[in-house]
């Protein structure tokens, strides 16, 4: 009973930012033409990298969501570095994740997250212009299946439709789409973070110093892939267990930003030496965030609103309460039509075996 009504609490805490930022990644995706946007992230200029990482800071794309629009990117003539830059600071941030961080962590991380994507997409895209010289052949000369894969998404010709049925396609990809998309993962987070609060002791993270926190988050975190939301609970969890904030950005960095697939796929777009420049910016900025945070907060005793603190049952108001109940039910709704999901209880195998 105690672990269900934690799991109560967590969603009483971030439920109602979650729906904020679920309306406002709508809005993006139903009236920001993101095909008029794309024509200028080519050329080797600082500013279509500035761009493209500007671009992809709000968008709620995971890393496997992303992976398509990035090659799509790029066999629409997008730099290197625009590419490399998009790539970047969309997993690792989205307004539904930024949102989420704040329902659960501070404003400081909440603001420190997205620069944090913003700059390591800069790094990335600016020495993926200067130092990258691999060009992409497409011989293929095939589209990418992705939302733009279509003749009618593709098309030059404005959007003319009206405002009711955008509002409608806004409302479908926040409420439908993009929470199926994130359900699992953001399930997989908070039951992870409620278990790491009632079952991991105070002192067994306190124990381990800074340092050796970062090496083990940097070598996990780099080639593994947790979505930007998924992450967040965790990271606050950890947070109060003992980890350090620096440790905990760093999680919320690296945890999104890269992993295997992204690599391997990613080679043959913007070639092994574009891949590896893309690693050690996500690296070297994670850990120079990571850093600066504990500066941050030295001296300072945290008390994040992660397990409802300040938002216990029997002090949230209606629309906290309203906000979990619709999040409780669209998280289920998103596990219960999860394809994935549905073939392992079918096969009786895990999902990840082939």
């Amino acid at each position: 009973m105690p672990f269900f009504l934690a799991i109560w609490n967590y969603l009483l805490s971030f439920s109602l930012y979650l729906v904020i930022g679920l309306l406002i990644a709508g809005f993006i995706h139903a009236f920001i033409p993101f095909q008029k946007i794309q024509k200028s992230f080519s050329g080797n200029s600082f500013i279509s990298v500035l761009k493209a990482a500007l671009f992809g800071v709000p968008l709620p794309l995971c890393s496997c969501s992303v992976l398509p629009t990035a090659v799509t990117l790029k066999k629409n003539k997008a730099s290197n570095g625009a590419t490399s830059a998009f790539l970047i600071s969309t997993p690792e941030t989205g307004v539904d994740s930024i949102l989420l961080t704040y329902g659960v962590m501070d404003f400081p991380m909440t603001i420190f997250r997205p620069i944090a994507a913003l700059l390591s997409a800069l790094l990335a895209g600016v020495l993926q212009n200067g130092f990258n010289k691999f060009e992409y052949q497409d011989e293929e000369k095939e589209q990418v299946s992705s939302c733009c894969s279509s003749q009618k998404s593709c098309s030059s010709k404005v959007d003319r439709k009206s405002l009711g049925t955008k509002i409608a396609k806004m409302m479908k990809f926040a409420f439908g789409d993009l929470m199926d998309d994130m359900a699992l993962w953001l399930t997989f987070g908070v039951i992870i973070g409620v278990a790491i609060e009632i079952l991991v002791p105070l002192n067994l993270i306190n124990d381990i110093p800074a340092i050796q926190q970062k090496a083990i988050i940097l070598l996990v975190g780099l080639p593994l892939y947790i979505c930007a939301s998924a992450v967040t609970p965790i990271a606050a969890s950890l947070i109060m267990k003992g980890l350090s904030p620096g440790a905990g950005i760093l999680l919320l960095l690296v945890g999104p930003a890269t992993n295997i697939s992204n690599i391997l796929v990613m080679q043959k777009y913007i070639g092994k030496w574009g891949v590896l420049i893309n690693v050690i910016s996500v690296a070297l900025v994670a850990l120079g965030m990571s850093s600066f945070v504990d500066w941050f907060y030295t001296g300072t005793i945290l008390s994040f609103n992660i397990m409802g603190d300040g938002h216990h049952a029997e002090t949230a108001n209606w629309l906290e309460v309203s906000c979990a109940v619709i999040v409780a039910l669209l998280l289920l709704k998103g596990i219960v039509y999860n394809e994935s999901v549905r073939k392992f209880f079918k096969s009786g195998k895990s999902c990840c075996e082939g």
